[in-house]
C-alpha cells in the first residue's frame, strides 16, 4: 500500500511533495531520515518507523545511530552537533510541550543551519508529523510500504 492510498489522492500528493521538497532543501538525506524517524518514535507511528528505518539504511545511517536514536541526548559521540541540534528541534516542534519551540533550541539549530536549511528542516518535521498522524489515526500497520 502506498501512503497516498490512505488519503485523498490530492492530499497524499501534497504531503509527499512537502516531504520531498523539505528533504531536498535540507540537503542531507541521512540527517533527514534521522529526523523523520525521531518524530515517528515520539508519535508512535509503526508504519513510518518501518518505512524510514529501511530508507535510512539505504542512505548510510549507521546501525548505532538507529539503535540509539530514542536516547540521542545521552549517546555522547554518536551524533555530531548538527545532528543533535536537528534532533532537539524535531522534538520541540513535534511535542510543543510549552506551546512553542524554546528560544535556546531554535538558536542552537540556527547556528548549524542557514535560513533556507532551517526552513526546510522545520518543513520536514511538520510533514512527518502530518504523516504520523494520518497513519496512526487510520491504524495503518507497518510492513505495507512500497517505494
Amino acid at each position: 500500500m502506498s501512503r497516498t492510498e490512505v488519503l485523498d489522492r490530492e492530499v497524499g500528493r501534497a504531503l509527499s511533495a512537502l516531504s520531498a521538497t523539505a528533504k531536498r532543501g535540507l540537503g542531507d538525506l541521512a540527517l533527514a531520515e534521522l529526523v523523520v524517524i525521531r518524530a515517528s518514535q515520539l508519535n508512535h507511528c509503526a508504519f513510518c518507523l518501518d518505512m524510514h528505518l529501511g530508507i535510512a539504511r539505504e542512505h548510510g545511517v549507521s546501525e548505532k545511530q538507529l539503535d540509539l536514536l530514542a536516547a540521542w541526548e545521552e549517546a555522547d559521540g554518536v551524533y555530531d552537533e548538527r545532528e543533535r541540534a536537528a534532533l532537539a528541534l524535531t522534538e520541540a516542534v513535534t511535542v510543543l510541550t510549552e506551546g512553542f519551540v524554546p528560544d535556546e533550541v531554535y538558536a542552537t539549530a540556527a547556528e548549524h543551519f542557514d535560513d533556507g536549511q532551517l526552513a526546510h528542516l522545520i518543513g520536514l518535521v511538520v510533514a512527518i508529523n502530518n504523516w504520523n498522524r494520518v497513519m496512526v489515526a487510520r491504524r495503518i500497520p507497518p510492513g505495507g510500504y512500497l517505494p
